[in-house]
């Protein structure tokens, strides 16, 4: 569950549910972070798992999106295991540490890179063998469950969850974005994120994806 903590912080919450192994989903998180460089904004990270959401229709995807599904287990699993073992704060930087490295550096989701972005962040290497567990496997599901029924199944990730006009959480698969918006322009998609969720009834806006991921 969400901690309260940006509650004495005065900043705006905003929870962030993300699959480490999704390239959508790490552009959204990095106009994140640009939004708390010009925003008064508190991202809160949560895990939830491709994996896990696509598990019941696995017979209705391709082959190669299901061995992609197989291999997700493990990053999540990771993630989960460092935040059991050394808490929330660790969740943000080893993100960021294994998105660079799978998705900027091109590395790709292999143990090697998992046990460098362990280090990168000053996280015992070891964790990379709660890959292969499913020790923790119901606190990824609780997380992924927390985020998935804030925003409804027929999503992918990224989800973000952001304050609606009465203060209740409003949550949103996306903003879909490439590459992640800078400065202002950050701020002015964040403040169009903030409108549209105060507009009771409003769900979605989308158009066809016309060019993939820029990693920069």
């Amino acid at each position: 569950m969400p901690d309260n903590s940006t509650a004495t912080t005065g900043k705006t919450p905003v929870d962030f549910w993300f699959d480490p192994l999704c390239p959508w989903a790490w552009m959204t998180s990095r106009w994140m972070l640009e939004v708390e460089k010009v925003r008064d904004i508190e991202v809160r990270w949560h895990v939830m798992s491709l994996s896990v959401l696509n598990e019941d229709r696995l017979d209705e995807l391709p082959e190669e999106y299901r061995e992609l599904l197989e291999k997700g287990w493990g990053p999540v699993r990771v993630v989960v295991a460092a935040q059991q073992k050394h808490g929330d704060e660790v969740v943000g930087p080893l993100y960021t540490a294994l998105g660079t490295r799978f998705h900027n550096q091109g590395e790709g989701a292999t143990r090697e890179s998992v046990v460098a972005a362990l280090q990168d962040v000053g996280l015992p290497a070891e964790l990379a063998d709660f890959a292969d567990s499913d020790v923790y496997d119901a606190e990824l599901r609780a997380s992924h469950k927390e985020g998935i029924d804030k925003v409804g199944q027929d999503v992918g990730t990224p989800v973000i969850a952001v304050p609606g006009a009465d203060g209740e959480q409003i949550a949103f698969f996306g903003p879909v974005v490439t590459p992640a918006p800078k400065g202002e322009d950050a701020a002015k998609l964040w403040d169009g994120t903030l409108m549209v969720a105060s507009i009771p009834g409003f769900y979605e806006i989308k158009r066809t994806r016309t060019q993939g991921p820029i990693f920069d």
